[in-house]
């Protein structure tokens, strides 16, 4: 029976060099959300019969985001290989936005949170929508999927 999600996901921790606590949170809770709900389904690996559900380990090689997709018994069935070119203003746009928002959760208004929340968000969903047109045609997945796996991507670029 076909089960096109992702059942364990990993970040390459040789990539990431530093994360502050905000960060940590926002990782633990894209990975939890993750695996609670997704859909995932790698096209290459369901049409040669791997249909789920699936490993996923992230991380970022010269430049590159290579999504290593494995079966349950952590036999390697695809590696994807996304240029990142297109996600760098998306990703440091939302780094310096999640740092405004951090910073007014601990003084700002609630209408001044409000405003930076919506503007995160917006960011949020436009990368959301780009991760999913550079997947399409080697993975299918779906909206929230594609948010949570830009937040792992962003973790992987935190540099310090």
């Amino acid at each position: 029976m076909a089960d096109p999600r992702i059942s364990h996901i990993e970040l390459d921790e040789a990539t990431i060099l530093w994360r502050n606590a905000d960060i940590e949170q926002e990782r633990r809770i894209a990975i939890f959300d993750l695996i609670e709900e997704n859909t995932f389904r790698p096209i290459r690996a369901f049409e040669a019969g791997h249909t789920g559900p699936y490993r996923l380990r992230l991380s970022v090689e010269d430049g590159r985001l290579a999504l290593v997709i494995a079966d349950e018994q952590e036999n390697l069935l695809e590696t994807i290989i996304l240029g990142l070119g297109r996600f760098r203003r998306p990703i440091r746009d939302y780094f310096a936005i999640c740092d405004s928002y951090y910073q007014a959760i601990r003084r700002a208004t609630a209408q001044e949170i409000e405003t930076i929340d919506m503007a995160r968000r917006g960011v949020h969903n436009d990368a959301a929508e780009m991760l999913l047109e550079r997947l399409d045609g080697k993975v299918e997945t779906d909206f929230a999927t594609a948010r949570r796996l830009f937040t792992l991507i962003c973790v992987l670029h935190i540099r310090g």
